[in-house]
Formats: structure tokens, C-alpha cells, sequence
């Protein structure tokens, strides 16, 4: 005995028969015929006196009517507890430091007002170690740097950013990573996006950064580059975060710097939480891109 089959029952005492069900249902008399049979076989008992045409309930065909209707009663309001038309609960995020501190303030901000009853939990990483805390289901979704490879993730493009190298004040112009005046590339830990298109930007030139200072946020880096200590890649965006411009030398990687940034989940963790926030997005997106 299963949902769909008391769903058939039902729809059968309900219509008064067989034919006026399977046209709500949708589906051929014979297959409403069978199922109704098979739920019978399933149980040992009769559920309907057949006089004719008429279908009349039996007194073990009229327990399990009310049955029915409760079990499914039931049946819906779990569907609607697990995954409520009202965005509710907790969602949790993923993200990197830089889309935290420059664009999820706005995104996060138009989320609350609108959907006040979903707890939001934002924690920071770099794109990989993003990637897996989505792998464990250790986070409903994440804002990480594409590409995104694995084909059974929805991938929604939510931020276009420019990547700049950032260097001392002083440094002469960089228009290849052979220009660069240091060795020491500043940068988030392995596992960084940016901090991959660095390296591989230098590995083109030839010009491999012999060392990498690792730190753990944009402020740190940023401080360190000003004071000469290396030189780092960083998103526009988090350098126009500063009250007053920091005091460091901005070099454009034209084309080579374009990056987007996806809002990735499993379709398995979808929720009407987690798509509100994709509707959010798209809304923050469509207005960036009005503003370019």
C-alpha cells in the first residue's frame, strides 16, 4: 500500500467511480481498474461492491476511506514542513572572504528584509575548500570563483569582478608578471582561485614567484603589499571598500582578469530558502549590470 495507490482510492470514492476518476487523474480506466485491484490483493479485503456500473464502499472500504484521506492530509503537510512555499529555517553559505566583504552585504541586507524567518549562517573560505564543504553537505550552498567543473552542480553566474595585481606604491608599471619587482606573492592559502590565476599568470612569463606569504584576509594583504613586502591579486571591488584609496600601486590585467563569481548548489540541497536567494541574486545581478 502506497501513497499514489490511496490517492487513486480516494479520487475513486470521491468521483463516484472509476471512468469520472481517471479523467481527474488523468490516466486510462483499465490502469484505475488495476490499481484499485491490486490494493485490494495487497490488503485480503474488498473495497467496493460492484453492482453494475455503481462502485459501492464496503465497511472495510469505508475505514480505509478515512484512513486515506488523513494518511494523505498528512502526506502533504510533511511535503510543506520539508519544503515550505514560505522561505524558512536555516541556509547556510559558503563564501570567499572578498564576495563576503564587498557583495553579499547588499545581497544578505534585500534577503532579510524580505524573507525575516530564515536563519542565515555565512562562514568564509577559499573556493576549494567552498567546493568541499558543498561535497560534504556541510553547507547548503556557496559563492566561489568559476569555473565550476563538476557537471551536477547548478552553477548560477551572480557577480562579475576584475581582478587587479596590487604592488607598493612605487612599483614601476606592470603589463606582465616579468615586470613584477618582487619574488613574494601574497596571498590566501592554497586552495584560493585568485590566488591559482596568480601563479599561473607568473608561470606564463616565466616568472614564478619564488615564495608565497600566505594571510588570512584582504586588509592583511593589502597592508602588507603597502608596505613592500610583496605583491598580491586582488578584486577591484574589495580595493573601493577603503574609506581612502590604500596606498598601493593598481596594475589592470585587462582580459586575464575577468572572473565571474557563481552561487553553486546540489540540486538535491534546492529549498524555497535557497531559491529565494538565487532570486535575490539574479535581482543584485541584473542591477550591476544596468550600472556597467
Amino acid at each position: 500500500m502506497d501513497l499514489a495507490a490511496l490517492e487513486i482510492f480516494r479520487t475513486v470514492v470521491e468521483a463516484g467511480g472509476v471512468t469520472r476518476a481517471a479523467e481527474r487523474l488523468h490516466r486510462v480506466q483499465s490502469n484505475v481498474t488495476t490499481r484499485i485491484r491490486q490494493l485490494e490483493q495487497s490488503l485480503g479485503v474488498e473495497l467496493f461492491v460492484r453492482d453494475g456500473k455503481r462502485m459501492v464502499l464496503t465497511p472495510a472500504g469505508q475505514t480505509l476511506f478515512d484512513y486515506a484521506r488523513r494518511m494523505l492530509q498528512l502526506a502533504d503537510e510533511a511535503r510543506q514542513a520539508v519544503q515550505p512555499a514560505r522561505p524558512r529555517g536555516r541556509l547556510r553559505i559558503a563564501s570567499m572572504e572578498s564576495t563576503a566583504a564587498s557583495r553579499l552585504p547588499a545581497v544578505l541586507s534585500s534577503y532579510h528584509q524580505a524573507w525575516p524567518d530564515v536563519q542565515l549562517e555565512l562562514v568564509t573560505c577559499p573556493t576549494r575548500q567552498a567546493l568541499l564543504a558543498l561535497a560534504r553537505f556541510e553547507v547548503d550552498c556557496v559563492f566561489v570563483a568559476e569555473p565550476v567543473i563538476d557537471p551536477g552542480l547548478v552553477a548560477l553566474p551572480a557577480f562579475e569582478e576584475e581582478l587587479v595585481v596590487i604592488a607598493h606604491a612605487r612599483h614601476r608599471p606592470i603589463r606582465s608578471a616579468a615586470d613584477l619587482e618582487t619574488g613574494t606573492l601574497l596571498a590566501f592559502e592554497a586552495g584560493c582561485h585568485y590566488r591559482a590565476r596568480f601563479e599561473a599568470w607568473c608561470a606564463g612569463a616565466g616568472a614564478s614567484p619564488l615564495r608565497v606569504l600566505e594571510l588570512g584576509s584582504y586588509h592583511a594583504i593589502v597592508a602588507c603589499v603597502a608596505a613592500g613586502i610583496g605583491a598580491a591579486i586582488a578584486p577591484r571591488s574589495v580595493l573601493g571598500l577603503y574609506p581612502e584609496p590604500p596606498k598601493v600601486s593598481v596594475h589592470s590585467l585587462g582580459e586575464a582578469g575577468r572572473v565571474t563569481t557563481r552561487l553553486v548548489w546540489h540540486p538535491s540541497m534546492a529549498s524555497a530558502a535557497l531559491d529565494a536567494l538565487a532570486d535575490v541574486v539574479r535581482g543584485h545581478g541584473s542591477d550591476l549590470a544596468a550600472a556597467a
